[in-house]
């Protein structure tokens, strides 16, 4: 196992930034769980173990973390990937800000069969070191993808006319009974789903909202009782997807 130089604490530390991150094509994961995971689909270029190869003050000096687990991986990024032709959801993600959000939301999708994600250009760097934490190694199986959004919707309409665009709005339908009897007419209405989650604070955008057939909501309970504004969107995106895929 290699030896730890400063040079390479200074690159370590300086793919916390998006900056150094697409200049050198790598990033950075901590902890041996997520470590594990990611190797199984990412190449690893450095591997750094705490009583190893490395010092307690050099893992901390390399760490993003409060309390650094002793164990720093350094992958190469991964070229963006077609999307799997066995699709039957995708999910996708239209400005959310939040990297402990767009973590949560890949974790989710892993547990829930989606393997891919489309996110819009100003979605957060999927490769953030906050994202890959709280993926818990999910990255290694779910693709993401950045595109221009709305563009990237209307030309896979084209191309897949058979796909449903649904899109979580305040003003939408009932989640559940939009899916209840679209159900009776069809056993088919979660496959070939698109479904659109908005940012945390402005929600869907309008270029984006303007392309969504099928708006939903997840009602509160009781039905007109005073509450939240909203939810946590990579809550919502949970109790969505496990409704698509209750059904």
């Amino acid at each position: 196992m290699e030896k730890i130089s400063k040079a390479q604490i200074k690159l370590v530390r300086s793919l916390q930034q998006k900056k150094f991150r697409d200049e050198s094509g790598l990033f950075v994961a901590e902890g041996a769980k997520c470590v594990d995971e990611l190797r199984k689909s990412f190449e690893l270029v450095h591997l750094y173990r705490e009583g190893e190869n490395a010092t307690r003050t050099e893992i901390e000096q390399m760490s993003g973390l409060r309390t650094p687990q002793g164990v720093v991986g350094v992958f190469r990024k991964s070229e963006d990937s077609e999307y799997s032709e066995d699709s039957d959801l995708i999910l996708a993600l239209d400005g959310i800000q939040d990297p402990g959000n767009l973590g949560t939301i890949i974790r989710t999708c892993d547990w829930f069969g989606v393997h891919d994600i489309v996110c819009s250009l100003d979605t957060a760097d999927c490769y953030n070191p906050k994202v890959v934490q709280a993926t818990m190694g999910a990255l290694a199986r779910v693709r993401v993808h950045y595109v221009d959004l709305p563009a990237w919707i209307k030309e896979f309409k084209i191309q897949k006319s058979k796909f449903k665009i649904f899109g979580t709005l305040l003003e939408g339908k009932d989640m559940y009974n939009v899916l209840q009897s679209s159900i009776n007419r069809t056993s088919s209405i979660v496959q070939s789903s698109i479904i659109i989650m908005g940012n945390e604070g402005n929600g869907i955008s309008a270029a984006v909202r303007q392309l969504v057939s099928h708006p939903i909501r997840i009602p509160s309970y009781p039905k007109n009782a005073e509450t939240s504004e909203s939810l946590n969107v990579s809550i919502a995106t949970a109790i969505v997807l496990a409704e698509f895929r209750r059904t």
